[in-house]
This record gives C-alpha cells, sequence and structure tokens, in this order.
C-alpha cells in the first residue's frame, strides 16, 4: 500500500536484498501521483535532463564510492539516448543536503525535470549499503526510493540495478543496464584469425575470455536462464555445439552437426534448438529437443534455408532462404507449416532476429554494396532501416526490445591492413548511434535475457 507522504517528511526506501549468485529485484507499484514520464513511442525523443549528483558517502565506505556510483548511473541513462544528465558542476545543493529534502527552487533553475540522490554505507557485517531517490523535481515529488544490500563488490551491478529502476519508472518500461554480452573476439592476421569467446556487462566493464582460442568458435547464444551459452566450435576441423556454464565454466558437448551453418539457437523455453543443416548439397531446418536429443526437419526442398530464430511465444519461426530466387525473410510456424515470405524490398535479406517484444524483427539488409540493420514488423510491413556502413551484421536485442547491437567491419586500405571490427548499438529511432568499447576486435554479440525477477 502506497501512502501520501506528510509535508516535509520523505517517503519510505523499500529495502532490497541484491544477491551475487541468483541476481534479482522485486520491483514495486508507481505512485499515482506523480506525473514526469517519458513517452518513448515518439519517433525522435528529446532527452529528459535529469540530474545525478554524487551519493552521500557515509562512514566506513570508500571516499570515492559515491562518485563512482552516480558516475554509472549517469553513463548508462546517457548512453541510452532518453535523459540528458546535467553537468555536475552546475549543481548548487551538496549531496549531503539533499539526504533532509532537495532544494527544489535549486534544481528548477538548472531545468532538471528528475533528480537522483543517494546514499552509500557499510553495515556492521560487512555488507555494502546503497539507497536511491528518483524525485519529480517539478511536482516536488518522490517518484520512488529502494535501498539495496550486497557485498562490496558488487557495487557496480547495484549501479546498473538503479539506472534499470529510473529507466523503468520514468518509461514504464524494463531497463537493460543489469544485462551482460557475449561476442566473439577476434586477433591476429586476417588469413590466420584467433576467435574466442568474450563476455562483458552491456557496458564494456567486467571484460574477461571465456575460451583460450585452440579452437574456433562461431555464433555464440545465451540461453534463457542467461546463465549459459551456446556455441558453435570447431574441434579437430568437426563442428561441435558446445554448452558453457558461465558461473562454472563447465562446458558440455550439445551434439555433433556436421554441415551445419549457422549455430542454434534455443526457444523460449529452453527445450529445443532450432539449426540450419546441410545435406546431400541442401541447407534446410532442422529442430532439436533437448530432452531426447530427437532431431525434427522443419524445411525440405533445394533452398538455402538457413538463420532460423524462435518467436518469443515460440509458436512461429522466422528464417532467411533464396527459395524465391533471391535471399529473403520468411515466416513459419514452429512444426514447419504455413510458410509465408515478409520481405518484399530491394536487395537481399539476413540474419533475422524476433524481438523480445514480439512486435519486430531485426535483420540485415545487403543492397548495392552497402550493408544495413534494419527492423520491419512480422507480416513484413513497417520496414525501416536503422543503421549503414561498408559492413553492418548481425542484430542482437536489448532484451527491453528498444535497442540493437550489431557488429560494423570498417574497409581495408589497399595494402589489406586496418579494416577494424567493432561491435555498435543503435535504437529504433535510428539516432542514437554508438560504438562499444571492447579491447580488441568483436563480432557477433548476443545480448543476454533480463534476470527473471526483472521481467
Amino acid at each position: 500500500m502506497w501512502i501520501l507522504p506528510e509535508p516535509r517528511k520523505l517517503m519510505p526506501l523499500f529495502i532490497v536484498c541484491l544477491s551475487l549468485i541468483v541476481p534479482g529485484l522485486a520491483w514495486l507499484p508507481r505512485p499515482a501521483w506523480a506525473a514526469l514520464e517519458i513517452d518513448i513511442t515518439r519517433g525522435n525523443v528529446d532527452p529528459l535532463p535529469v540530474a545525478i549528483p554524487d551519493f552521500h558517502v557515509d562512514a566506513g565506505a570508500a571516499s570515492d564510492q559515491g562518485h563512482r556510483m552516480a558516475q554509472v548511473i549517469t553513463a548508462n541513462l546517457n548512453r541510452s539516448g532518453l535523459f540528458r544528465p546535467l553537468n555536475p558542476k552546475s549543481f548548487i545543493q551538496s549531496p549531503e543536503s539533499l539526504q533532509a529534502r532537495p532544494r527544489f527552487a535549486d534544481w528548477r533553475v538548472l531545468n532538471a525535470q528528475a533528480l537522483v540522490s543517494g546514499k552509500v554505507g557499510v553495515e556492521s557485517d560487512g555488507r555494502l549499503r546503497v539507497e536511491f531517490r528518483l524525485w519529480d523535481v517539478l511536482a516536488g515529488e518522490q517518484m520512488t526510493g529502494l535501498v539495496y544490500f550486497s557485498t562490496p563488490g558488487n557495487w557496480r551491478r547495484i549501479a546498473h540495478v538503479i539506472s534499470d529502476a529510473i529507466y523503468k519508472r520514468l518509461t514504464g518500461e524494463a531497463g537493460y543496464f543489469d544485462t551482460r554480452v557475449v561476442y566473439v573476439a577476434e586477433s591476429g592476421p586476417r588469413d590466420k584469425r584467433m576467435k574466442r569467446l568474450a563476455i562483458m556487462d552491456q557496458d564494456g566493464d567486467g571484460h574477461r575470455f571465456l575460451t583460450d582460442g585452440s579452437y574456433l568458435v562461431l555464433t555464440p547464444r545465451f540461453s534463457p536462464s542467461r546463465q549459459e551459452i551456446t556455441y558453435l566450435s570447431y574441434y579437430r576441423n568437426t563442428p561441435r555445439v558446445y554448452l558453457y556454464n558461465i558461473d562454472t565454466g563447465r562446458q558440455e558437448v550439445l551434439g555433433e552437426f556436421p554441415g551445419m551453418t549457422y549455430a542454434p539457437r534455443f526457444s523460449p523455453d529452453g527445450n529445443r534448438v532450432i539449426m540450419s543443416m546441410a545435406r546431400a548439397g541442401k541447407s534446410n531446418i532442422f529442430a532439436m529437443d533437448l530432452r531426447t536429443r530427437a532431431i525434427s526437419q522443419l524445411t525440405k526442398g533445394p533452398a538455402i534455408d538457413t538463420s532460423p530464430c524462435y518467436s518469443p511465444d515460440g509458436a512461429r519461426v522466422v528464417f532467411n532462404s533464396d527459395r524465391g530466387g533471391s535471399q529473403q525473410l520468411y515466416v513459419m510456424s514452429a512444426d514447419g507449416k504455413s510458410v509465408k515470405r515478409i520481405s518484399f524490398g530491394d536487395g537481399r535479406y539476413a540474419t533475422p532476429v524476433w524481438s523480445p517484444r514480439g512486435d519486430l524483427v531485426a535483420f540485415t539488409k545487403m543492397r548495392k554494396g552497402r550493408f544495413y540493420i534494419g527492423v520491419m514488423r512480422p507480416d513484413g510491413s513497417g520496414e525501416r532501416l536503422l543503421s549503414e556502413s561498408f559492413l553492418d551484421e548481425g542484430p542482437t536485442w536489448a532484451p527491453n526490445g528498444r535497442v540493437l547491437m550489431f557488429f560494423r567491419q570498417k574497409p581495408a586500405n589497399k595494402q589489406g591492413k586496418g579494416g577494424r571490427t567493432r561491435l555498435w548499438s543503435v535504437d529504433l529511432t535510428g539516432y542514437n548511434e554508438r560504438e562499444m568499447v571492447t579491447p580488441i576486435d568483436a563480432s557477433d554479440p548476443a545480448w543476454s535475457p533480463l534476470s527473471p525477477l526483472n521481467r
């Protein structure tokens, strides 16, 4: 039950314990009186001015802890393109005095519409305590308030969870900051490329390699549990599909699939894997039941059918095929029936990926020597191109269905040098395009799902 605050008193903070082993957060309903929100259904959103001062530091916490927390939250919200964090040098009120109550007039002078205040401390048992409040500056009201407890080393993840809480409260949709990205890290000369699996937080922090490069790895994908990754590796020139547990580092062979052209993707329930396999000179789509390891063939014919991806409800599959004479996108039911072509624009279409929201399909498009990342509705209508370059490929969705990540390769010079490959992101407006920082060349990203408790 929500209670309206009395004048000059603060709304209560709600307590959440944040676990290192099973991340999660139970979100609370929004208070009815707060009117500040962002309409992200419009094509080009004007960023909301938001003030994010350093968090106040209590005894026991590192002196710069509050500054670091605010920096991570600021970077997350700024990168989304929906928020415009104000310059901290312009702030009038101190983080310490904010703990009593904001002087809203001081923040209105700066044209801030939302304000984040927070405090960091250490409990007697050594746990880190982080609390934050989100304020509607124009209305002079608190919008939400939460307290988190975790180990001190988990402070950055708490900052991501706070960023998600702010994003959700102001947009009405789930955030995507408390997520990770797995990708193929590339190094070495072009004719002898080393490819390793790597993983990082969505902001590039916490980067580490998962494989040592002894064998070629391709097309990593998260399972619905987000704790496991499936990928294709050529072990002694034999293609194998592996399941990798992120927490334990344990690898398991799902199967050997000679002739596979694209790595498998999980079904939404995690019980099946769908893939493309080449047999007798034909490439068709197959599904494997992971409980029985039984394989069923979904498409038949002389065409090249590849890149299958389930819809979020598992009822349909999108894929690309040249059965109509050129590479185009098709949708069929999960049992392989009712095949329907959905792409009809100029050029060729590939690597379709269904949005987690179910409302769009992302794809790679090739036309007149240029590559594009685009989206269309599952019935083929409403095609929009969001990016363009020498080579843009391999889109993957943020779990809230509002942002896409892909990899971009720049052209090499006449001597064959250069041509670096990096990860980029773009939102559905097409205006907010940003490079994702990686230590070396990167390709084929896959975004993790949300934690089950954050959905």
